[in-house]
This record gives C-alpha cells, sequence and structure tokens, in this order.
C-alpha cells in the first residue's frame, strides 16, 4: 500500500489546486494535482521537485514564474511576497524544511532564490549538503547533473574570487592612504583646539567626563587623546 507524504500548510500562506489558486497578501504554497493539505505522492523514498516564487510587493503577479514551475514538473510551489533584501521569508523557510534528500528545488531564476550570490551560493551549498539538488530554469542550471553542478561551482569560484579582489583593492588602498598619511575610519571629532579646552579644564580640576561632555566627545576619545604623548 502506498503511502502519502504530507504538507503541512504554513500559517503564513496557502494550499490551492491550480482551478482555484487563491492570491495571499504575504506569502502561499501552491499543491499541484492533489487536493487542499496535502500532495498526494508515492513513497517517502521517492525523489520531488519542489518549486519556489517570489516576487518583490504584494502588486507583482508570480503567475509567469508559476506556470513555469508547474510546467517544469513541481508538485508543490512556496511563493513569497518579499523583497531579495529581506532575510524573513516564510515559504523559502518551509520549503528548505519539507526538502528531503532525493529532492531538488527549483526556481524560476537564480535571483528568485539569493538576496545575493553569497547567500545564494550557500543557500544552494547548504542543500547539496542534505542531499537536495537545485534548479534553474532560465539559467539551465541543474545540480544533480555533472554540468550543472561544474556550472555551479564555477559560480561559487567567481563569488570568492570576486571577494577576495574585492578585499584586495580595499586593503591596497587603505595602505595607499597611509603613505599619504591619511587614515581610514571616520574622521576624529577631537581637535587641537578641543584638546587645548580639555588640558585646561583638567588642570583647574574638572572631571573628565564633565570635560568630554563639554566639548562634545566620548570618554574614551577624550582619555587616548590625553596620554597621547604626540598630542
Amino acid at each position: 500500500m502506498d503511502q502519502k507524504r504530507t504538507f503541512p500548510d504554513s500559517k503564513a500562506g496557502s494550499c490551492d489546486t491550480p482551478g482555484g489558486r487563491r492570491r495571499e497578501p504575504v506569502s502561499e504554497t501552491r499543491c499541484v494535482g492533489a487536493g487542499r493539505g496535502e500532495v498526494s505522492l508515492q513513497s517517502p523514498g521517492m525523489s520531488h521537485l519542489l518549486g519556489y516564487a517570489r516576487v518583490s510587493t504584494v502588486d507583482q503577479d508570480p503567475a509567469l514564474q508559476l506556470d513555469a514551475l508547474t510546467a517544469a514538473g513541481c508538485q508543490r510551489i512556496y511563493t513569497d511576497r518579499a523583497s531579495g533584501t529581506l532575510t524573513a521569508r516564510p515559504q523559502l523557510d518551509l520549503l528548505l524544511d519539507h526538502a528531503l534528500a532525493g529532492d531538488t528545488v527549483c526556481v524560476w531564476r537564480l535571483d528568485r532564490l539569493g538576496r545575493n550570490l553569497p547567500h545564494l551560493i550557500q543557500t544552494v551549498t547548504g542543500l547539496h549538503g542534505r542531499g537536495v539538488g537545485f534548479r534553474s530554469l532560465q539559467e539551465s542550471i541543474d545540480t544533480t547533473t555533472a554540468t550543472g553542478t561544474l556550472i555551479f561551482h564555477l559560480l561559487a569560484a567567481l563569488a570568492g574570487f570576486e571577494r577576495d579582489l574585492l578585499s584586495e583593492r580595499t586593503h591596497a588602498g587603505l595602505a595607499a592612504a597611509r603613505a599619504r598619511g591619511r587614515v581610514g575610519g571616520r574622521p576624529s571629532k577631537m581637535t587641537p583646539e578641543k584638546l587645548d579646552v580639555a588640558r585646561r579644564m583638567l588642570a583647574e580640576g574638572l572631571p573628565k567626563a564633565v570635560i568630554a561632555r563639554t566639548i562634545g566627545v566620548s570618554r574614551p576619545s577624550l582619555y587616548d587623546h590625553l596620554r597621547s604623548p604626540t598630542q
């Protein structure tokens, strides 16, 4: 007797058949070819194609993504309505929780899943570590194939190269600035005039906390400048 793998509905979303799909204000989950509340699937050992769609605002329509994911064979589609920069994505969290080893997560385009390239690579790498594949329709990337895995590894390598290059440029820029007598970070609020006033107030016996508040600098900054022999 075949068993059913049940996907509980999330509190923030809904699960509807293609003929009666509803639009939820925040997020929704769409079950393809099953009754409300579960997807009728065979043995728990079977692999499943789980779709993820995202639009940035409530007013945007995810129909293009949903149709493409349905045509690709996704048994269940999770939809978030949230900006790509936001960390909180209830349906993505639900998808990642439901995906099992042997499943494949499918998106219409790479930028629908990751907030940025490092986040995308982190998410897909996490899926790979759990035995879950990843597929992007527009870019024709499928990590369940040797070619798709190679392409994704190249993307990860390029992201690492870009990160290292940015770090190298930053350090080179700071070194060049120091060579010209400049240092990085915010300009100091302490000026020679403020330091002169602080020393006169200190000679008059005023507390350092009062002096720092009067000249508009922090107490640690005042202490550092008073201790510095070059000031």
